[in-house]
């Protein structure tokens, strides 16, 4: 979807309190703020000819916030990764989103299931391209809503309650009514054990 370049902010529900503030230079600053009561550990990934962000991965307790400056021109995807584990050395796994079997994902992408948000930042008048995506799967709520945008610019996500799924295609869990839920299409998708909030703000 795209953004005009002009003064915006972005919002969406995501478990995780998202802004990011864009300069005159076009660059960014995201500020991801765990609003969960549960530990995430979100994931980054550059898009091929941008830099990474300062972290690829990292744990975020409820409440707590992380900023991760980007370049002009910056693109890549942004998503949580749930139910991780990792020893001292950054060794591990995710029960969803995981990024190579390590707490920084060091240019790797999600395992599906995982849901993601997309963005590709403008340079000088370029316009500004974002979307949440579910093409890997589903593993949280997330949506992303434009505010304070010059143009017209809706909100996009997905946060639907998927343990009201068929029964056909869901899939029981120990700690949830709904662990995975198939698609008509055969994809697993599991039911999130959270709501994330993502709110994005760009200001140029």
């Amino acid at each position: 979807m795209p953004l005009s370049t002009r003064p915006r902010t972005f919002l969406g529900f995501f478990c995780i309190l998202f802004p990011f503030f864009i300069s005159l230079s076009y660059s960014a600053t995201f500020t991801i703020t765990n609003n969960c009561p549960e530990t995430i550990w979100p994931g980054t990934l550059a898009g091929s000819g941008t830099p990474p962000l300062p972290t690829t991965g990292f744990r975020l307790d409820p409440g707590q916030s992380v900023r991760l400056p980007s370049t002009p021109g910056w693109s890549g995807r942004i998503w949580a990764r749930t139910g991780c584990t990792f020893d001292e050395q950054g060794a591990g796994m995710c029960q969803t989103g995981d990024c190579g079997g390590r707490l920084e994902c060091g240019g790797s992408g999600a395992t599906p299931p995982a849901s993601l948000f997309e963005i590709t930042l403008g340079i000088g008048n370029g316009l500004d391209f974002y979307d949440v995506s579910i093409v890997d799967g589903y593993n949280l709520p997330l949506i992303a809503a434009p505010r304070g945008v010059f143009g017209a610019c809706n909100a996009t996500g997905c946060a639907s309650d998927i343990n009201t799924a068929p029964p056909r295609y869901q899939v029981p869990g120990s700690e949830k009514v709904v662990q995975m839920v198939y698609s008509s299409s055969n994809t697993l998708l599991p039911v999130p054990p959270l709501i994330l909030l993502l709110i994005v703000y760009i200001l140029s």
